[in-house]
């Protein structure tokens, strides 16, 4: 059975989310119960995923400068000159560009390693890298703030939930990831548990996705004639930023598996950290929490496409062939 799962995990992907969307669709009272199980099942899905990453190989990818470098070029530099130019067409729109600024300025942490790994990305390297992406966006994102929206919105905004994230999010699930591993050395019983979660890993990212879905379609859905002119700059964005991180991390001389890494940074978005700053905005941003979202379900359909494509645009290169020469 986990072997038939792995083989057609997309097309499992694909039900989870026709499952969430006709879930949150015909009973939308269960959004907001589902809204908060989103961050639990998602902490399990990256307990999982950091079960399968030896610790050895997490302290590895802090020495490695260059893939970091590139990481930080495309998400700190790159990516907001991207989103600058994209958000010129809603710049009238204060509420629509608050939205779309807030989530496209902030890396993600969390499921972009999941996505990684089930495209056969250095999920290792993209895990240690999570520090910097985190305080990166911490400290870079007021300031592309005040630089495209002005002084004081920044002030309205509180930043606490970035760190609230990084401890639930990637340092509970990666503690608890080693202490199994621990176990598993040691203990049959630590053997099963890690054989156990690992097996999971499918059935838990089908969960993550039906879940996120189901939670946030039905208010999504009603709002659509005023959401839809963003879903246009999602998928540009998210186009360029694959040509982007393709190009930049090749001309790097990074390896296959970091390029797939870093192509996937590149496109993924921190949405569901961000939204809890911007459901604590002021009521005329009452809309933006719902753009946020948009870009989450935008993004998920996309990551589905990705883990399928990207291992065969960025593959090894064949090795040549040597003719014999003739007599």
């Amino acid at each position: 059975m986990v072997a038939w799962l792995e083989k057609h995990q997309i097309w499992m992907y694909l039900l989870a989310l026709v499952i969430g969307a006709t879930t949150g669709l015909t009973a939308p009272e269960l959004g907001s119960p589902l809204a908060i199980a989103i961050n639990p099942v998602l902490g399990l899905l990256l307990y999982a995923t950091f079960l399968m990453v030896p610790m050895a190989r997490i302290g590895q990818g802090l020495k490695d400068f260059r893939f970091l470098g590139v990481l930080a070029l495309l998400n700190f530099v790159l990516v907001p000159i991207v989103v600058f130019v994209l958000t010129r067409f809603i710049a009238g729109d204060q509420v629509l560009l608050v939205g779309v600024l807030f989530v496209l300025l902030a890396p993600c942490i969390d499921y972009v390693i999941v996505f990684t790994h089930f495209a056969g990305g250095a999920s290792a390297r993209l895990l240690s890298a999570t520090p910097l992406l985190m305080f990166g966006q911490m400290l870079l994102l007021p300031v592309y703030l005040w630089l495209f929206v002005g002084t004081e919105f920044v002030r309205s905004v509180d930043f606490a939930p970035f760190l609230k994230a990084f401890g639930f999010l990637i340092v509970v699930p990666l503690c608890a990831a080693g202490l199994t591993q621990y176990a598993a050395a040691r203990t049959r019983w630590g053997q099963i548990l890690a054989d156990g979660v690992s097996a999971a890993m499918v059935p838990l990212m089908m969960a993550t996705l039906a879940i996120i879905v189901a939670s946030q379609i039905f208010k999504v859905s009603h709002q659509l004639s005023k959401l839809v002119v963003v879903v246009p700059l999602y998928v540009a964005f998210a186009v360029i930023m694959i040509a982007g991180g393709a190009v930049v991390s090749r001309a790097a001389g990074l390896s296959i598996a970091s390029q797939r890494a870093v192509v996937f940074s590149a496109v993924t978005r921190n949405s569901l950290v961000v939204l809890p700053l911007v459901l604590a905005l002021p009521a005329q941003f009452e809309l933006a929490p719902l753009v946020v979202v948009t870009q989450t379900l935008v993004e998920l359909c996309i990551m589905l496409v990705m883990i399928w494509a990207l291992p065969r645009i960025l593959k090894p290169q064949a090795a040549l062939r040597v003719q014999p020469q003739g007599s």
